[in-house]
């Protein structure tokens, strides 16, 4: 590649011929106002009071949500900084479910307080020296307000689910899938070397539009969306032997392209013959290894499908991978991927297999497995894009209850940590010297912007709810919040406002670890094509988040 040699104020730059660098403060400038826009794209769907955010792809196909992770993934983020910022939401909702717009926001206002810092003339190592240092003193902080819950506190996991289910559409309910929740979860704890393990993975959510939200149920076993192949095949088999095969059952097709030339109709017919013969050996090798349920991931040829369907075997195609994978677990089967190595130890068992209609659907039914840690929960609502962002919730709810399982602790919500760690930041910035006492002091005011977002959206005046919050908490009042349906500032835990301590911890964490990253770049170079920000001398800064509108 053709390299340019720039000489400037008696320096020398080499780059491929193309390529764009911006340095020094303009690029800490360009990354932190990156990250401030993505924290503000989402600012305004925190809380029980949150607005819904419209994402349209270009397919025409939308989604409503206001989960933070949800609105950021379908976001077609192109700035580098700015991605780094989605990041913190996507691992904030793969450690612990729920938190992802705290995390986001938290994000984007750290890099906005550190920009005050720089312009002050404090260097970004000594900011991300103080970061670090507040969001370890933060974690010491949160162990002193932390509440233990032990897995057997029913009412406890009800309330931390109806926490997490409260602002997604589907309050009125809360408490019918709050149940439903807990109920779930419970029965997939495991207990590994004297630990409480909850894997999520053993509870299937599958979503069927009609009917009400109070009409969503919990099956023991799991539930495919997917019917017989064949009408008539057995609607019911009791006692399953079940075949996962992940092959087609069907001709592949020739990797290059073949002609057959036939000139009478006898090869025809003889073509036919041979045809018919192979499909009813593949059909013969799924017969033979005994079972009398085949679950497959690709096709089945009509053919096959008349020899199975005459064998009385009960046969699902174009099932998804992760079902099969699920299948698998739960009925001790073994994943087929050639016909030829089929034997009859491979198949798994449940008691029955099924097929119900629900709501004008049909859908299969395995109950009775081996592995009983498998459940599903079926969600029922007015429209696909009502029973969409259910499925959010209800996931999200899943997951808090089994972090609050496996962890034993939780925090009341309502921005009480927040204020808390604000509060005690400010006090621990004023012990120490030198300029990081600047940055603790920063990061202090920072977790501010959460209680003041939860104001903003509830209608309510920031500056009077923290200066009530304030006062609550100096008095000793640790579980003062805000509760955003009256406005007053009340005891989350006689509300009912319970949220995990993980959503906390890893929204200190990552969103602190983000902003260090970010503010420790001084020079941004990309390549002839690339997307690092707008050429060096632009006054704007392109963002290019277009959601598809």
């Amino acid at each position: 590649m053709e390299l340019i040699y720039q000489c400037y104020l008696g320096g020398l730059n080499i780059l491929p011929n193309g390529s764009q660098s911006i340095r020094g403060k303009d690029a800490q400038s360009i990354n932190i106002l990156a990250g401030k826009a993505v924290a503000n794209s989402v600012r305004t769907t925190l809380g029980p009071k949150g607005m819904d955010k419209m994402l349209v792809d270009s397919m025409g196909d939308i989604v409503i949500t206001n989960d933070g992770a949800t609105i950021l993934k379908e976001m077609d983020i192109q700035h580098p900084a700015a991605k780094m910022i989605v990041e913190v939401s996507k691992t904030q909702d793969d450690e612990v479910g729920d938190g992802t717009t705290t995390a986001a926001i938290l994000s984007g206002e750290l890099l906005a307080k550190a920009e005050d810092l720089i312009d002050k003339g404090v260097h970004p190592t000594i900011i991300s020296e103080g970061y670090r240092h507040a969001a370890k003193k933060c974690r010491e902080i949160l162990e002193t307000i932390t509440i233990d819950v032990t897995p057997e506190d029913t009412e406890a996991l009800m309330k931390i689910a109806a926490t997490a289910i409260t602002g997604k559409g589907a309050e009125s309910y809360k408490e019918k899938l709050s149940k439903l929740t807990v109920d779930a979860v419970t029965s997939v704890v495991e207990e590994e070397d004297g630990t409480l393990v909850v894997d999520t993975d053993n509870i299937k959510v599958e979503k069927r539009a009609g009917g009400s939200i109070t009409d969503s149920d919990l099956v023991t076993g799991l539930v495919i969306d997917k019917e017989r192949s064949h009408p008539n095949m057995p609607e019911m088999v009791e006692n399953a032997k079940i075949l996962l095969v992940t092959c087609p059952i069907e001709f592949r097709k020739t990797e290059m392209d073949a002609e057959i030339k036939i000139t009478s109709p006898d090869q025809m017919q003889m073509f036919l013959d041979q045809e018919e013969k192979m499909m009813r050996e593949m059909a013969e090798k799924v017969i033979s290894s005994g079972a009398n349920v085949v679950f497959c991931q690709k096709g089945i040829d009509d053919m096959a499908q008349y020899y199975i369907e005459k064998a009385g075997i009960y046969a699902v195609r174009r099932v998804k991978k992760s079902d099969l994978k699920r299948l698998s677990k739960v009925t001790g089967g073994t994943l087929i991927q050639d016909l030829d190595e089929i034997v009859p130890e491979d198949t798994g068992t449940a008691d029955l297999v099924e097929e119900k209609e629900i709501r004008g659907a049909k859908m299969t039914y395995v109950t009775g497995c081996q592995n009983t840690k498998a459940v599903t929960v079926l969600l029922h609502g007015g429209t696909d894009h009502v029973v969409a962002e259910l499925e959010h919730a209800m996931n999200d709810a899943i997951r808090v209850v089994g972090v609050v399982i496996e962890d034993g602790k939780v925090v009341v919500g309502g921005s009480s940590p927040e204020i808390e760690l604000s509060l005690r930041l400010n006090e621990y910035a004023s012990t120490l010297k030198g300029r990081e006492q600047l940055a603790v002091s920063k990061f202090a005011e920072a977790l501010d912007i959460i209680p003041q977002t939860l104001a903003e959206n509830a209608g309510l005046d920031p500056i009077d709810i923290m200066v009530e919050l304030r006062s609550q908490h100096e008095q000793g009042n640790k579980n003062a919040g805000l509760n955003v349906y009256t406005g007053d500032v009340v005891d989350m835990w006689e509300n009912d406002v319970i949220e995990p301590l993980r959503i906390k911890t890893q929204a200190i964490n990552a969103a602190t670890e983000a902003t260090v990253m970010i503010l420790r770049i001084d020079d941004l170079v990309a390549s002839s094509g690339g997307s690092a920000g707008p050429t060096p001398g632009m006054p704007d800064v392109d963002l290019d988040m277009d959601a598809g509108f």
